[in-house]
């Protein structure tokens, strides 16, 4: 699987609904889901019964926080901007 780390840049995969999320900006208050494809950094690593999950934090151009949730690895697309080479 991925090898996923603290401060890598991730993708969700799949909605997450917002009674996954904790929201920091009251302004968010009215989503349904954060949607596939957005983008946040990983902020923290658990483990918990011999499976992986990772606090996420998503913000936006401005580095504000909005929202954060616990996700599994199986929600995530790890970011890559270097090509790493064999």
């Amino acid at each position: 699987m991925n090898n996923i780390l603290t401060v890598d840049t991730v993708a969700i995969i799949h909605p997450i609904a917002k009674k996954r999320l904790t929201l920091v900006e009251p302004e968010y208050e009215s989503i349904e889901s954060l949607p596939s494809g957005q983008v946040g950094t990983v902020v923290e690593v658990y483990e918990r019964e011999g499976e992986k999950q990772y606090l996420v934090e998503f913000a936006d151009n401005q580095g504000q926080e909005y929202a954060m949730a616990i996700l599994k690895e199986n929600e995530l697309l790890v970011l890559r901007y270097n090509l790493e080479v064999a």
